[in-house]
């Protein structure tokens, strides 16, 4: 077995449970899609996954109290680290697992979204990063250094008194700016909680992380402090293991799920909403949905959208995401009273609603949105950001090789482009998903109940570390 084909947890003897094992998770990095084979349908032994077993857990002693469960999420750009860790929350809580989750999220908006029973969340003081990579308080006049102080002592007071046994941060081993230092030294030195480190399956260019990631010392917080690394992705389509070189022991940490079949997420509307296409008056036809994430730099792809002269029959609708300027938002309702078949709508609780009903997408590239429109097997043209990261890029790059969707880079957005893609792309169908493993969110309560049973992360051997030393320069190793 090579460094990067790790056990999924071989033991659950401790926190009053035994098990038996289940076989190794074999991760077979290079192998083509193509090998893949397709229409399988169970969610539990699909394609690659085929190994990994469900735990069969047995209580030595009933607990007495439920799991608690955090998701930590930095939230400084865009909606998709606060959605993916609510998503996961409410498979966990839908699941057999008796479970009280608490979300920590950098995001207000998460009041705006399903909270199931068992979940709960605390909103951080917001944090914003520009397009040049730059921190800044998003709403409150306090200096960065003041606001990370503000949000590393929420979070520790937080975590202090929820008490976790595992304790679930999104992206970012540190936090943003670090504000986890104080957090993760207090869970390893004074509790039993364990650690988990959830990554997407796309960082950034591999060289850029790996001088970000020695900057901040990554490799060294994820070896003293984590137990597991889950990465939230299909391994075929990105080895991050291998495209950033984690050190054999990092490596050996990583279990990858698969991908989150976003699907799931029409379970948790609220169907007493009126029907969306129906409010929005359009004439019969079908749908071009043009969504641009959190909409923070989304102004040119929507405006570009608003310009393309659509298909015979077709309407457009625009969804512009909470953060994208006002002034933006205007012109853009401006352009739209022009067109009878061209909408706007500012922000959806829940966009897969109307995505499911789309006959097609333009997009940027965010990991949520991508999956979103590969889970619902739709014909899609992503436009990725490309600054300050290229992780989009990237992602798209890929997908595109592998036939699964059409890429336009930022620079090449004009609305003939636009217009030609959707004239010979509208009224095709696509049969792509099943050459994806989407079965991460059904894996979920296996992997939490492995971490849970799992050994602590021992450091005695290990000289301490001394955070202070490793933290005295603000912005250092940055977030996205």
């Amino acid at each position: 077995m090579s460094a990067h084909q790790p056990r999924l947890g071989s033991y659950l003897h401790t926190q009053g449970y035994s098990r038996i094992e289940s076989p190794t998770l074999r991760i077979q990095p290079h192998l083509h899609l193509e090998e893949r084979t397709s229409g399988a349908t169970d969610a539990a032994h699909t394609g690659w996954f085929s190994h990994l077993a469900p735990a069969i857990v047995q209580p030595n002693r009933v607990r007495t109290r439920k799991l608690r469960v955090v998701l930590y999420s930095h939230d400084t750009m865009g909606l998709g680290h606060k959605r993916r860790n609510l998503l996961i929350a409410q498979t966990l809580a839908q699941s057999a697992l008796p479970t009280d989750i608490l979300l920590i999220s950098g995001m207000s908006e998460a009041s705006n979204l399903h909270i199931p029973d068992g979940v709960d969340y605390v909103a951080l003081p917001a944090l914003h990063k520009g397009t040049n990579g730059e921190y800044q308080s998003r709403r409150l006049d306090l200096s960065l250094q003041h606001i990370v102080n503000l949000r590393a002592n929420i979070i520790r007071a937080t975590v202090e008194s929820f008490q976790p046994d595992v304790f679930i941060v999104d992206n970012v081993p540190r936090g943003a700016i670090r504000e986890l230092d104080l957090t993760l030294e207090y869970l390893h030195t004074q509790t039993d909680t364990r650690c988990v480190l959830g990554l997407r399956d796309v960082l950034d260019d591999p060289i850029k992380v790996q001088h970000e990631w020695q900057q901040a010392a990554n490799e060294e917080i994820i070896r003293r402090y984590y137990d597991a690394v889950w990465i939230y992705g299909d391994p075929r389509i990105s080895d991050l293991v291998e495209d950033c070189k984690f050190s054999p022991d990092i490596a050996a940490k990583v279990q990858y799920t698969g991908c989150f079949d976003q699907r799931k997420r029409l379970e948790f509307v609220d169907n007493s909403d009126v029907d969306l296409l129906a409010r929005l008056n359009l004439p019969p036809g079908r749908l071009a949905l043009c969504m641009v994430g959190g909409g923070q730099d989304g102004d040119k792809l929507a405006e570009t959208f608003a310009q393309v002269s659509l298909p015979p029959d077709t309407n457009g609708v625009i969804l512009t995401g909470p953060f994208m300027p006002l002034s933006v938002r205007q012109h853009l309702h401006e352009m739209a009273a022009k067109h009878p078949r061209l909408r706007v709508l500012e922000f959806l609780a829940e966009p897969t609603q109307l995505l499911n009903r789309a006959d097609c997408v333009i997009t940027m590239g965010g990991y949520n949105t991508t999956y979103e429109v590969l889970s619902f097997d739709k014909p899609a043209l992503i436009v990725p950001r490309v600054k300050p990261r290229r992780e989009q890029l990237i992602r798209a790059k890929r997908l595109q090789d592998l036939g699964l969707i059409d890429m336009l880079h930022p620079d090449d957005v004009t609305p003939t482009a636009l217009s030609e893609w959707l004239s010979r792309t509208i009224g095709t169908s696509t049969h792509r998903r099943d050459r994806i493993d989407f079965h991460g969110l059904a894996r979920l309560p296996h992997f939490l109940e492995s971490v849970v049973a799992s050994p602590i992360v021992s450091m005695a051997n290990a000289p301490v570390m001394s955070l202070m030393d490793k933290t005295d320069q603000i912005g250092a190793g940055l977030v996205s």
